[in-house]
């Protein structure tokens, strides 16, 4: 719909307290009328704004798990679809934590319905990981927070010191390429796999 695109285009630079209805509307060429009749607020807009590009995401990811022969695979195939994800929207994501700090309804609880669903995927992957033999027993919260400092952090908060100018030239001039790209995103979860695979006898 031209009015959720809009505020996929919007949404990064204001965040929720800030979204102008009227700027959603014009930016999708349609009238004050159709917003309300569609919407009815503005909370609700942002609230569908959030689900419509979580459930793309997480149709993504039942389909890349389903498909995997095994935990590892299976694992791999979802930190994947997490991780371009987040790069794609990566400003998004980092303005719905801003909003959700700030104690904005439609960000906490867009969080607090749909942060376990992807969460519980994860985890029971690396439950059943561990279960067969291929990672190591380490306690869950310690495998999938690794997990999630090394594919994730670079993404949200390496990209944010980029874009904001802070990081040094030779590692600004190099970010998209050795950090963002699908190679490096893949590199990146290789080596947290890597590192958490069970010692071989």
């Amino acid at each position: 719909m031209q009015l959720l695109a809009a505020g996929r285009d919007l949404y990064p630079g204001t965040g929720a307290a800030a979204l102008s209805v009227r700027k959603v509307a014009e930016r999708a060429g349609v009238n004050l009328g159709m917003f309300h009749y569609h919407f009815g607020s503005k909370e609700a807009f942002v609230r569908a704004l959030l689900q419509s590009l979580y459930e793309s995401m997480f149709a993504d990811l039942q389909v890349a798990t389903s498909a995997a022969s095994d935990p590892v695979s299976g694992l791999r195939a979802a930190l994947k679809v997490i991780a371009r994800f987040a790069r794609d929207n990566r400003v998004l994501l980092r303005r719905l934590l801003v909003d959700a700090a700030a104690g904005e309804a439609p960000a906490v609880e867009f969080l607090a319905a749909n942060f376990p669903r992807h969460f519980a995927v994860v985890v029971g992957l690396v439950v059943a990981a561990q279960r067969s033999g291929r990672l190591k027993p380490l306690p869950i919260a310690q495998a999938v927070t690794f997990v999630a400092g090394a594919v994730a952090s670079p993404i949200l908060l390496g990209s944010a010191i980029v874009e904001s100018g802070l990081a040094p030239q030779q590692l600004a001039e190099r970010f998209a390429d050795e950090v963002l790209s699908d190679h490096a995103l893949d590199e990146r979860i290789d080596l947290a796999l890597s590192a958490l695979a069970a010692d071989r006898p």
